[in-house]
C-alpha cells in the first residue's frame, strides 16, 4: 500500500471494528482514539453532546477510521497547534 504510514489495521483487537461499518476492509485503526476530540465542536466529525455538553459521543463518526482522512486529521492538528 502506498503511504502505508497512514494506515494500520488490527483485526485481532477485541473491539475491532469499534464502529458499525458496512465493510471491515480498509478500516483504519491508526487513530484508535481520535486526536481531534480535544477540538470540541470544531473537529468536523459527527458527534452528539452528552449531559452538559462537555462530553462527546463520537460513535457515529468514522473520520479517524477512513484512510483517506489522514491528511485532514494532520491538517486540523497542525492548524490548532499553531494557534497555541
Amino acid at each position: 500500500m502506498a503511504y502505508s504510514y497512514k494506515f494500520y489495521e488490527n483485526k485481532h483487537c477485541v473491539f475491532f471494528p469499534c464502529h458499525e461499518i458496512p465493510d471491515e476492509e480498509g478500516f483504519n485503526c491508526l487513530f484508535c482514539y481520535c486526536p481531534l476530540y480535544f477540538l470540541g465542536d470544531k473537529c468536523g466529525g459527527t458527534f452528539k453532546a452528552i449531559g452538559d455538553g462537555s462530553i462527546k459521543d463520537c460513535s457515529a463518526c468514522l473520520i479517524p477510521h477512513d484512510p483517506k482522512n489522514y491528511n485532514y486529521i494532520m491538517g486540523k492538528i497542525s492548524e490548532h497547534i499553531h494557534q497555541l
